[in-house]
């Protein structure tokens, strides 16, 4: 097998960038509002790697004078597939028997994520890393390992032809820093602001910018090559520059979110940058940041991080699946933490560990030995479990259906899609003369009145057969929006499916250009994810004082979100004198029946009530 490299050595503090940024990319998934730039862990993850991988290079081509790729390619894959497949088989056979409604697909996840090419899968099916409500998968972190091993793959070969070819170590350093610069041009480029930016934050093309940059830094930087001795001054410059890199890294977890354009217009990119100072101060002997870096905690994250990554997402899908996680949130988050180190602790004492020094070539006599073993020895109890789940796991592959829509999801889409076509045709004279007798009937097909399907008054049908209604929002509005234009026939509606509200203030400008700014206005926002007080007050800086504006609350139980956004809404409802909160979520809490599974989008029923709660809001004021 592969020998060590002389020379080499294990820099301590590397362990604590990579806890910083596992932490980030954790607490970005748990705790959304509070660690919004989490997700840039990924990034600093990418940097550490390129330069960690093209130092080893660098380390055995002195030493040899050749690179064994064969070699290389074996120690990743030892490192990196072991707990890969055993997240895979876990997942699988978890969803197989406990959670079927993610059957869907899970063929297409699996074999991409053991293919390393789950980003494009992905892409191609049109998944997104930033709606954290329809689309959230247990694999969908899969796309940066998948990013980082497809650079493995290629990247040996490309630096053993930059050592023949180019050999000059300056020269190589610049043209992977033009290649890094880029990828960040296409990142820029490829971007569009108001849409969903998944293809650009998951494309290899446009990600790889971040690797690179750690890769070039190895070339005038290696790490076998710095000095511990060095000038007092010069070692608090590096100190000063480490510490600074590492504070702005840090503020950049917590504060840079992912919605703004400057994200992907060179954000990313100076997130990079601020990487490549971290992780070469670090590096270096001569200064204290690797010290600072090293202690018990990060040494012990550090090592488990690819684990800690790699079961975050199963461990947060299948929890928040079966609790409602927005009822005491911290204690849930707190919950969700140990039980994804508690796994990751389990898959790295007897899986990542035992098979990374476990010699392949033995494999079938292991096996042999483990066949024969004692009924009740460790071994034989661990094979019999293990086959057992792999077993199960491959039965749901097995099965899984491609891209199929359930009875109830179907009935939901096909509702939200017919109450989409229909807002179109708001104020038409056909839904205003029908408006006293509706085609909803009872028992005794006796026709129902307006006011007896939705509860209301004379009074009330009366004005709101007159009263011009702005609703704008995401898919639980249309999903209601034909009650609510049958109610307010001079109602325009507004919605797509997975709008959010911080996406918002550029949309409600365009509607305001065109004259469709009603003086009522309608606000259902806030299901698909988190937004702040400062988010709000762009929506209102369009919307002005002009308007009434009814905002409605979230009802979105498997959301850690969900008391965030209602409690925001409600504190903008106190802020802003024509700002008046519908209280959907305290009114629907306690009727299970009035929802689909999703427990968010209301049912036919659900739907009387929600359409009766906002036309007695609205109506009372006016």
């Amino acid at each position: 097998m592969g020998k060590r490299l002389k020379h080499s050595r294990y820099i301590t503090g590397f362990d604590g960038i990579r806890s910083l940024a596992v932490i980030g990319v954790i607490l970005y998934h748990l705790m959304p509002a509070q660690m919004r730039g989490g997700y840039l862990g990924v990034t600093v993850f990418f940097v550490v790697s390129g330069y960690l991988i093209t130092d080893l290079l660098l380390q055995e081509w002195n030493q040899t004078k050749r690179i064994d790729i064969k070699q290389f390619y074996y120690r990743r894959m030892k490192r990196l597939y072991p707990a890969l497949v055993t997240m895979l088989i876990g997942s699988a056979a978890y969803i197989t028997l406990f959670q079927r409604n993610l059957l869907n697909n899970l063929r297409g996840n699996v074999v991409s994520s053991l293919l390393y090419v789950n980003n494009w899968w992905q892409i191609n099916h049109g998944m997104s890393y930033f709606d954290r409500f329809s689309s959230e998968s247990p694999f969908t972190h899969i796309w940066s390992l998948a990013v980082e091993t497809q650079n493995y793959l290629i990247w040996p070969i490309i630096f053993v032809l930059l050592i023949k070819l180019v050999k000059n170590k300056g020269k190589i350093f610049l043209g992977i820093m033009a290649a890094a610069l880029l990828s960040a041009i296409l990142m820029a480029v490829l971007y569009v602001p108001g849409q969903d930016p998944t293809r650009v934050y998951y494309g290899t093309d446009t990600r790889l910018f971040s690797i690179l940059l750690g890769g070039a830094l190895a070339f005038i930087w290696p790490s076998t090559r710095l000095k511990a001795q060095i000038p007092v001054q010069a070692k608090q410059v590096l100190n000063g520059i480490g510490l600074g890199a590492l504070i702005l890294l840090i503020l950049a977890l917590i504060f840079l979110r992912n919605d703004l354009s400057f994200v992907y217009y060179g954000g990313i990119f100076l997130v990079s940058l601020l990487s490549v100072l971290l992780v070469a101060i670090t590096a270096h002997p001569g200064a204290s940041l690797n010290r600072w870096l090293t202690n018990p905690v990060f040494a012990w994250i550090g090592k488990r991080s690819y684990g800690i990554y790699l079961y975050q997402f199963p461990v947060m899908i299948f929890y928040e699946a079966k609790i409602n996680v927005a009822d005491h949130t911290m204690l849930h988050t707190i919950m969700e933490i140990i039980l994804i180190l508690f796994v990751t602790e389990l898959s790295y004492r007897y899986v990542e560990k035992p098979l990374r020094t476990f010699d392949y070539r033995q494999t079938f006599a292991t096996l042999k030995t483990t066949f024969w073993a004692p009924l009740k020895s460790r071994r034989k109890i661990g094979f019999i479990f293990s086959s057992l789940f792999t077993l199960i796991a491959l039965i749901g592959i097995i099965i899984a259906p491609t891209n199929k829509v359930d009875a109830e999801q179907q009935a939901l889409q096909q509702q939200i899609e017919q109450n989409k076509k229909a807002a179109e045709k708001t104020e038409s004279s056909t839904a205003s003369d029908s408006a006293e007798t509706e085609q909803t009937t009872d028992s005794s097909q006796k026709p129902l009145t307006l006011g007896e399907k939705y509860h209301l008054n004379n009074r009330e049908v009366t004005k709101a057969k007159k009263l011009k209604v702005t609703a704008f929002g995401d898919s639980v509005l249309l999903a209601g929006s034909k009650g609510l234009t049958e109610i307010f026939p001079k109602m325009i509606v507004d919605g797509e499916v997975g709008r959010q509200l911080k996406d918002s203030p550029a949309l409600l400008q365009a509607l305001k250009d065109k004259g469709e700014l009603n003086d009522t206005i309608l606000l259902s926002l806030g299901t698909n994810g988190p937004f702040s007080q400062d988010d709000f007050v762009q929506i209102m800086n369009v919307l002005g004082n002009k308007h009434q504006v009814f905002v409605i609350n979230t009802h979105v139980p498997t959301r850690r979100w969900q008391n965030d956004v209602n409690t925001t809404l409600a504190a903008a409802a106190e802020q802003y004198k024509n700002v008046h909160l519908i209280d959907w979520y305290g009114f629907s809490n306690d009727h299970i029946d009035w929802f689909y599974d999703d427990q968010v989008h209301p049912n036919e029923v659900g739907s009387v009530q929600y359409c009766h709660l906002i036309a007695k809001e609205i109506l009372k004021g006016q």
